[in-house]
Order: structure tokens, then sequence, then C-alpha cells
């Protein structure tokens, strides 16, 4: 028996983090989906960046939305980063939520914690935004999954008008990648 089979009743919280702020986004599909697929042991959290404002130094308080957000980061145990495309590059609403996480002391929200990147965009499935997030991980010391990949072009289909995920290729690889995310977080956790 394997460590990770070994600790398949384990509990585990995750948080599900889009980056667009619209209600009815494809990329609030994605976490959607993934939260249907996840097995009854497994609970994903949707995290709400609506009300978060861009970080600065000079406040002296954390307002209310941040320190939920935040909270809600220390109750997890993985990220699941839903990351469309701005411009070629990620979205400023989730590497916005990062950068207030990032400023915990010894950045104890985010270091070694472990998350899968799921993406829906144009043509390349907001590929281009995954890699500079990933750049993004490594100076804040969170653990991607490499494999496998959530690319959905949500713009052929495959979601509907209020951005569920209705194409069920879609459904199975966010499937598959949970899956892989549950295993890499118990192996990360018994390391």
């Amino acid at each position: 028996m394997t460590a990770t089979e070994g600790n398949n009743s384990t509990k585990l919280n995750f948080l599900g983090i889009s980056g667009s702020l619209r209600r009815h986004s494809a990329n609030r599909g994605l976490l959607r989906a993934a939260q249907q697929q996840l097995p009854e042991e497994v609970q994903l959290e949707i995290a709400d960046l609506s009300d978060i404002p861009f970080y600065n130094a000079d406040l002296t308080e954390k307002p209310a939305g941040v320190s939920r957000v935040l909270d809600q980061m220390g109750r997890a145990d993985a990220l699941v980063l839903a990351c469309p495309e701005y411009n070629y590059s990620l979205a400023p609403a989730l590497k916005n939520i990062l950068d207030w996480a990032s400023r915990e002391p010894n950045n104890a929200l985010l270091a070694g914690k472990p998350l899968a990147i799921m993406s829906a965009g144009g043509g390349m499935g907001a590929s281009r935004a995954q890699y500079h997030l990933r750049q993004v991980c490594v100076y804040l010391d969170l653990h991607p999954l490499n494999k496998p990949e959530v690319f959905a072009n949500a713009f052929a289909g495959g979601f509907d008008a209020e951005g569920h995920v209705t194409d069920a290729t879609i459904q199975k690889q966010i499937a598959t990648q949970m899956q892989a995310l549950i295993d890499w977080t118990r192996k990360l956790k018994t390391s």
C-alpha cells in the first residue's frame, strides 16, 4: 500500500480562486466544475475577490475582504487557480490577491502550498497567462502541478451563457487534474 492509498480518507480543503470577477465567467465555471468532480472527503470553497482593493503597503489595516480571503487561504490544504488571460498575461485580480497573501509574515499562507492551475480563454486557452503565473509561483514558493494541464477555449462552445462547463472532455480534464492535485497534496503533506 502506498502512502497515497493509505491516506485516501484524509479530509482535504481546497480553495478555488478565479482571476475573473465576472459572475458568469468561464474561469469561475471551471472552479464550479472542479467542485463537482471532487470525492466526498475533499471540499473546494470558491473565494470572492470582488471587494479586494489593490495591495497598498500604506494601508495600516487589512480591508475586511482581504482578511476573509487570507483566512480561507490559511485553512486551505491546496489552491486551485483559474487564470484568465488579459493582454497576454494573468489577470490583475489574481495577481493582486497573491500579492496580499505574500505579505504575510514568512509567506506563511503560500510557501510550500500545492496548487493546480486551470484556464479558459481564447484559442490557446490562456496558456500565456498560465506561463506567467508559474513564474510568480516560483518566487512565492508555491508548488504547482506540472501535469495534467487544463486549457479550455471559452469561445468554441463547451460553456453555457452562465459560464458552466458543458463539454464532457473539459469535465474529464478537470476531474483528472483534481485527482492529481489530491495525490500531490497528500504526498507533500507526508514528506
